[in-house]
């Protein structure tokens, strides 16, 4: 009898490449004339993001500026959670992007009913943060990686430990 084969639906991203994006976004922004007398400041720290810049004009450009070159780096602009755009000491903008990672539950549950509903023979199963989904058919499995490819969730997904 042929054992089940498996992978993990995660939702994570590279945190070494998020830090080259905001490196190369803080390079950009240092020489491009329209932000170089903003003072603009990116900060960074283990779970968000904080721009502080001198009016709403710059703080879209470098918005734009760092989605570009996180999109560059291969990571989903899903891992971006934009909160309330808020005033700063001495008339400027801050903004605070908090990142997201892992699956939360209701997510999670939407994933797992979706994959049951179309393919009867896999089973996916939620533990913690992360899917695990089996069948003994591998094909199976790349039709589920497929299907979740291309649907659109608010997480970015992963698949890894697949055998």
């Amino acid at each position: 009898m042929a054992a089940n084969s498996s992978f993990d639906i995660v939702s994570k991203f590279d945190r070494q490449e998020l830090k080259n994006a905001i490196d190369q976004a803080e390079r950009e922004i240092r020489t491009r004339y329209d932000l170089k007398d903003t003072k603009t400041e990116i900060v960074w720290d283990d779970n968000q993001i904080t721009i502080t810049t001198a009016s709403e004009y710059s703080l879209q450009a470098v918005k734009d500026t760092l989605e570009s070159k996180i999109i560059n780096r291969k990571l989903s602009l899903k891992i971006l959670d934009y909160q309330d755009l808020e005033e700063a000491s001495g008339a400027r903008m801050r903004q605070v992007i908090k990142l997201k990672e892992g699956i939360a539950d209701e997510v999670a549950k939407k994933i797992t009913k979706q994959i049951r509903d179309e393919f009867k023979k896999v089973t996916p199963q939620i533990q913690g943060d992360a899917i695990r989904v089996q069948a003994k058919s591998r094909d199976d499995l790349q039709a589920v990686i497929q299907m979740l490819n291309g649907a659109d969730y608010p997480v970015a997904l992963q698949f890894v430990n697949y055998r």
